[in-house]
């Protein structure tokens, strides 16, 4: 499993994967921070991009923060 640093941008118009200089990801979403939408998108989003189930990935900190730690399976996003 590989742990990824992320950066969410909710509200935005488009969903949108950008590698930062740093090795860490900025997500844009189109949800918004309420009641858990945006990692409800994030975790969507990172599965279909990944070519992996929903089930495989697990957000392990920064649940209520843009700045995330998520766990995926070994795969080069």
């Amino acid at each position: 499993m590989a742990l990824l640093k992320i950066k969410v941008k909710p509200n935005s118009k488009q969903q949108a994967l950008q590698k930062e200089v740093d090795g860490s990801f900025t997500v844009h979403l189109k949800s918004p921070p309420v009641e858990g939408k945006a990692n409800q998108e994030l975790i969507q989003f990172l599965a279909k991009h990944l070519g992996v189930p929903k089930s495989q990935i697990t957000i392990k900190s920064g649940l209520s923060s843009r700045h995330k730690f998520v766990e995926v399976p070994d795969v080069n996003p």
